[in-house]
């Protein structure tokens, strides 16, 4: 029995536009099989489907997708292209130019809000981002 659960991405007839879009985001990325309602794709081994439903659902920050990134150099890669037509946040929330919110967040973060005596000086550094930046976390980490 498989019970594998995937997200399944609501678009006003541009299903096919927005995966090619992200699967040129993202490495190990591809679509797998589409129709005129469906296209199911892969974004780094994670499926996703997205259906031309028409313009009846919007989407909203309520739901978002996490980004875990390594270095700064991974940070800037989805910042500028999934920013590109889209709008910047804060404390590292975009919206793209479909409408989808995603949280493109350095994986050192955990460790930083994990520790109480860092914690609030790393939430103050990043309550004034919008792009993270990890070395300004680390800074304030220090200071």
């Amino acid at each position: 029995m498989s019970n594998k659960l995937f997200p399944c991405l609501w678009f006003d007839g541009k299903a096919k536009e927005a995966a090619t879009f992200y699967c040129s985001i993202f490495k190990n990325s591809k679509i797998i099989s589409e129709n005129p309602i469906t296209v199911i794709f892969e974004l780094n081994e994670t499926k996703f489907m997205a259906l031309n439903g028409g313009p009846e659902y919007k989407f909203s920050p309520a739901n978002s997708y996490v980004i875990t990134c390594e270095n700064q150099d991974e940070i800037d890669h989805y910042w500028s292209k999934l920013s590109e037509g889209g709008k910047p946040g804060k404390c590292g929330w975009l919206d793209d130019k479909y409408g989808i919110s995603w949280q493109i967040v350095p994986s050192i973060l955990g460790k930083l809000m994990n520790n109480p005596e860092t914690a609030p000086k790393v939430m103050y550094a990043f309550m004034q981002m919008s792009k993270f930046d990890i070395q300004q976390l680390e800074e304030a980490a220090k200071s």
